[in-house]
């Protein structure tokens, strides 16, 4: 019989490290992570969250809301971080609970995680496709309804042609190499950041405090269900932990690269949303590009070009980063046995997941071209949130069962910050709805219809208990 919370073993991570024809190629140093992780944070949280929790949450108190998922997130950065330096593998939530809670909390987190990245991918890519018409249109090059609109997203609609291309291309880029995409990805987060310092430098000049009176029109529960929106920004943190089997270093880079990049971030976003809020009354902030419309209102026709110019190049660098977690999750949880194996199977020349790279970008290109994504980002933050809670408990329970295990980077006050992160989260996901729960509920059962039927019968650790 098989047994569902059996766990994944220090030694059989090693040996898959040490397995030439599965491991990664590791090319990534602290810098790189670092901008791994800006480049999937900074994005859709700024250039189009900002606006939809300010308007519908939480008032000019967004900032607040920011700042109370950038606190949540640094609780779960620091668990993060132990697990990123005892485990540097693939995976990151998967591979954790995999080795503490067992392989029945594993595939949940992990299947989790897929739907979580998908959908933000594809969200993603629409936004993408929203600001890259905008642009098009400025230049003359207005592009047809049916190209531009899903057939399942509004009337006249038959392919989101911007979004289908560019998740392509951005997964041809990813089947090249890591460190092709990384470098084309630190491009991306200097530019992107340049934009995000002139609306701050630019921004500030016309903020007038009227504009954030009243300050919290919609009590604290805005401000939770805001920070729980915008936690669909913070996905690209965890982004970065998938990326371990692929550092050069990471008992030493991978604290640096998630820890770092959160702290980025998180100021940015407050400072940002402070700018915003007070540049425009809140009734007069755009959802779809707050930002941009925010500088038009105040007559910087040149620095809403700019943010349009720059959004799409910000979109870029977070599709870049969730498409190539969703791939190293994949791969993770076909190397284990728990999906086919084609999913883990390396490009003979660049010794990257090809297929799994590959299939993944196809489906979210589909997804991106045909359906209406955009109202999903607090589906997204479940997930997220949810993996955090997993990650949380699974640091209190190998401290338990392991506390001799070498830790290179130990996260401070257990168990108390764990059951603090644990908390936090659980108190943001209450603020987010019955129909994302339903929606989250529907998701698992279907994950774990297919763990019955494949995955249980297939898992390499099943496999060897059975021996």
């Amino acid at each position: 019989m098989a047994d569902l919370f059996a766990t994944k073993s220090v030694e059989a991570f090693k040996a898959d490290l040490s397995n030439q024809k599965t491991a990664l190629k590791r090319a990534l140093g602290p810098l790189n992570l670092v901008m791994l992780g800006i480049g999937g944070i900074i994005g859709t949280g700024i250039f189009v969250l900002t606006g939809v929790a300010a308007k519908q949450d939480a008032g000019p108190a967004v900032v607040l809301s920011f700042a109370l998922a950038g606190l949540v997130s640094a609780l779960a950065a620091l668990c993060y971080a132990e697990f990123a330096t005892i485990f540097p593998i693939s995976g990151s939530a998967y591979s954790y609970s995999y080795a503490t809670l067992g392989e029945l909390f594993a595939w949940i987190i992990g299947w989790d995680l897929v739907i979580e990245y998908a959908i933000a991918s594809a969200t993603v890519a629409s936004g993408w496709s929203g600001y890259f018409n905008l642009i098009a249109g400025q230049l003359g090059l207005e592009l047809p309804t049916a190209l531009t609109v899903g057939a399942l997203a509004g009337p006249g609609g038959f392919l989101n042609v911007p979004a289908l291309i560019i998740i392509l291309l951005i997964s041809a880029l990813l089947v090249v190499g890591v460190r092709e995409s990384a470098l084309t990805n630190s491009v991306i987060v200097v530019l992107k950041t340049a934009v995000i310092l002139y609306v701050i430098a630019a921004g500030t000049g016309h903020v007038q405090a009227a504009n954030w009176e009243p300050f919290m029109p919609f009590g604290w529960t805005g401000v939770v269900s805001g920070a729980g929106l915008v936690f669909f920004a913070y996905i690209g943190f965890d982004g970065v932990t998938t990326a371990a089997e692929e550092s050069k270093n990471p008992e030493r880079d991978m604290p640096i690269g998630i820890i770092g990049s959160l702290l980025f971030c998180t100021v940015l976003y407050i400072i940002v949303s402070a700018v915003i809020t007070g540049m425009v009354p809140i009734e007069a902030i755009d959802v779809q590009a707050p930002l941009a419309r925010a500088f038009s209102a105040v007559g910087e026709n040149f620095g809403a070009s700019l943010i349009a110019a720059g959004a799409i190049v910000g979109l870029t660098s977070v599709l870049l980063v969730l498409l190539y977690g969703q791939s190293r999750i994949f791969f993770a949880m076909s190397r284990d046995g728990l999906l086919p194996p084609l999913f883990s199977r390396l490009h003979p020349r660049f010794a990257t997941p090809h297929l799994s790279t590959m299939l993944v970008g196809g489906f979210v290109a589909l997804a991106a071209g045909l359906f209406p994504l955009d109202g999903l980002a607090r589906f997204v933050s479940i997930g997220t949130l949810s993996a955090f809670v997993l990650v949380a408990a699974a640091i209190i329970v190998l401290r338990r069962t392991q506390p001799d295990l070498h830790r290179p980077f130990r996260c401070p006050w257990v168990p108390w910050l764990p059951l603090a992160t644990i908390a936090a989260c659980l108190y943001l996901m209450s603020g987010l709805g019955l129909e994302t729960w339903v929606r989250l509920g529907l998701w698992m059962l279907v994950g774990l219809a297919i763990y019955a039927l494949y995955g249980v019968r297939h898992s390499r650790v099943q496999q060897n208990l059975a021996k």
